[in-house]
């Protein structure tokens, strides 16, 4: 590969890793408020809400069920009126985060379904508010699950970013493209590739790592 080739490499990794790391922070911190509503609200829950759980498991359904591709092209209008661009680094934050906030949202709602009905009962019996109880004892006790399932986002992210290539949005996923694929450079092509799997596969190990040492704690 050309010197202008690896440098590109080296721009794309930085610029990947820019999204990833973005996106994937906004859309937990968006994401962790609206699982937990949905967990809150379900049947039988602490807050039960029938409409209001209905109405956000619909909007979080179809925008899990949206092709990621497709909503990178609907989203370009939106991206364009926030960012100023639709293309580039930054402007590719914008959809990545939109797709993973329905992701992360029913990650953290099947995480805190996973805690045991006996710490709800004992807060409960000791007088604990309903919101009390979600934050001082399912939350710290779903953290192990939360972490893990945040890791997945991040390698979640990082893989959408790479299909932000075909919208102009930089990054490994457009070197990709735009050498590997349009120009036929193959070299190029499964040196991008082998880069993003091993990404993915770092950020998935180090998060069961740190989950399983939560998990001892």
């Amino acid at each position: 590969m050309s010197e202008y080739i690896v440098e590109a490499i080296r721009n794309g990794i930085f610029e990947t890793l820019e999204m990833t790391f973005f996106s994937a922070l906004i859309s937990y911190i968006l994401g962790l408020p609206l699982g937990v509503v949905l967990y809150a609200t379900a049947k039988g829950r602490l807050l039960e809400n029938r409409p209001v759980n209905v109405i956000l498991g619909t909007v979080v359904n179809i925008l899990r069920s949206l092709p990621f591709l497709i909503l990178l092209v609907l989203l370009i209008p939106f991206t364009r009126f926030v960012t100023g661009s639709s293309i580039g680094t930054v402007a590719s934050i914008v959809p990545l985060t939109v797709g993973t906030i329905p992701i992360v949202a029913r990650m953290v709602e099947s995480s805190l379904c996973e805690v045991s009905p006996g710490i709800i009962e004992a807060a409960t019996a000791m007088g604990a508010s309903p919101v009390y109880t979600i934050i001082h004892f399912i939350l710290p006790e779903a953290t192990p699950s939360l972490l893990l399932g945040g890791a997945i986002n991040v390698a979640t992210v990082l893989g959408y970013s790479a299909m932000a290539g075909v919208i102009g949005g930089g990054g490994l996923g457009a070197i990709a493209l735009q050498y590997g694929y349009y120009r036929y450079e193959k070299e190029v092509l499964w040196t991008t590739v082998t880069l993003l799997v091993i990404m993915v596969m770092l950020i998935q190990e180090a998060g069961g790592f740190i989950a399983k040492k939560k998990r001892k704690i």
